[in-house]
């Protein structure tokens, strides 16, 4: 199959294989550990390929995108389908996705109040979780 058609299903199936993996999974993970365990389930693609994916994923709201301090970027299937925030632990990488009003206000008077218009955002609260501080 050549053409446009054989480009949409080659993409289908890896956003369908990168879903699955991420679905496997409540934890935050990288690009790379993606792909590592893409290839591990046989799966022939690259890198690249699975950065664009995740980046459609985001995009469409199907997939959380978070950065950590140093920079990288993380990935995790999402839970619910509304605007939300995480709490992520440090040491072990659990994660709870929190919503919160008043966060949503401050965030939108904040904007207002510096004349920003259409404005998004995303928050993420580093820390150790129960299990860990108990440690």
């Amino acid at each position: 199959m050549n053409g446009p058609a054989a480009g949409m299903t080659r993409h289908t199936r890896q956003r369908a294989q990168v879903l699955a993996l991420l679905a496997g999974t409540g934890e935050f993970r990288s690009a790379q550990q993606l792909h590592a365990g893409l290839r591990d389930r046989g799966a022939a693609v690259g890198l690249t390929t699975v950065y664009r994916t995740l980046q459609l994923l985001v995009d469409a709201g199907e997939v959380d995108q978070m950065r950590l301090p140093g920079g990288e970027q993380l990935y995790r299937r999402c839970s619910h389908n509304r605007h939300h925030h995480h709490l992520v632990c440090r040491r072990c990488g659990a994660t709870v996705e929190v919503e919160d009003p008043v966060i949503e206000r401050w965030a939108r008077a904040q904007a207002a109040g510096y004349g920003f218009t259409d404005v998004s955002h995303t928050l993420e609260i580093f820390g150790l979780c129960a299990a860990c501080s108990s440690h």
